[in-house]
This record gives structure tokens, sequence and C-alpha cells, in this order.
């Protein structure tokens, strides 16, 4: 275990260190963060986009906004794999929109696809912090936490959320505004 937890703070801090380097224009740190993270942006943008060529073309476009705003990375906000799947959800969650979501691979398919990064939780943070996360979802109205987590976890834009749970798009708006409030609350407090 204790090996586990050394090979995922020695890969954090190796993409830590890439990030650095890829925001004052070293090119070769873009082949390490992309070695490092590849896989689980493929998965994040798979479960959005659900075709493979799709969301190799994502992919891609991903990474060119990651190189092209790597300088605007700040370690003081969050962790560099977030940053980075943040980008890749929101690049795919705009394609999805513009061109129509397409159905073409089946979740089960989804699951079979090779993902050698380690899981969700096991980037985000260490235990503890995952402990703190998931205390703190526990911590939140249903409503709001529910909205988070379809939101961030299943991919879906807020308009296809409204409609996914019967409220208004403002409702839910408010409901994912004061949830991740009450996170940003209680995980810094």
């Amino acid at each position: 275990m204790a090996k586990a937890t050394s090979s995922r703070k020695n890969r954090q801090q190796a993409l830590a260190n890439a990030m650095t380097e890829m925001a004052v224009g070293k090119r070769q740190a873009l082949d390490t963060v992309y070695e490092l993270t590849s896989a689980k942006l493929f998965a994040t943008i798979i479960r959005i986009a659900r075709d493979r060529e799709r969301a190799e073309d994502i992919l891609q476009d991903s990474y060119v906004k990651i190189w092209r705003r790597a300088d605007s990375f700040d370690p003081a906000k969050g962790s560099p794999i977030a940053w980075l799947c943040t980008i890749a959800r929101n690049t795919a969650l705009n394609e999805v929109r513009r061109t129509g979501r397409s159905n073409e691979i089946s979740d089960d398919a989804i699951d079979q696809i090779p993902d050698d990064t380690k899981q969700a939780e096991d980037w985000l943070c260490d235990s503890q912090e995952a402990e703190a996360l998931h205390r703190c979802l526990k911590g939140l109205q249903a409503d709001h936490r529910k909205s988070i987590l379809l939101a961030f976890f299943d991919g879906l834009s807020h308009s296809e959320l409204a409609e996914k749970v019967d409220v208004p798009l403002g409702t839910l708006k408010s409901w994912i505004r004061r949830g991740l409030k009450g996170l940003k609350r209680c995980l810094n407090g």
C-alpha cells in the first residue's frame, strides 16, 4: 500500500512539474503531461461524447487548449489533474452541444476501454482528502448533492440536468452554485 501511495505521489509531482514547465513554453513538458493524463482525459471525454473517433478528436482539441492555457494554471486553486479534466470535460460538452450527442458506444463498451491511470478518487487527492470530500458531499442538501454529482461526474450540461430532474434551469443552477459554495466552506473550514 505504501508503495502505491508513493508511486501516486511521484506521478502527481511529475505532473505538477510538467505543468510548471509547460507554462513557460517547454514543449517537451506537453509530452509528459500527455503521457501521464491522456488515458484519464480520454475516459472522461468518451463518457460524454460516446463515440471513440469523436472522443479522439476532442482529446486532441483539449490538449491544444491545455497547451495554449498552460500559463493560466494556478496550483493554489487546485490540482493539475482537476484543471486538465475540467478543460477536457468542457471541450467535450461544448462539442456535444454543437453537434449533438451520439450513442454509438454503449456504457458496457465504455467500461471496457483500458485505463491504466488511477481512478478519479486516487487522482483527486489522497485518502484523507477523499474522505473529507465524501463527508462534505454527504453534508449537502440532497438536491444540491445530486445536482453536483450528475453535473460533474455524469457530464450532463445544466440544461440536460434540469430536464432530467424536472426543475427549471434557474433552480438547478442555484442548487449547483449553493452546493459548490457549501463544499468550498466545508473543505476549507
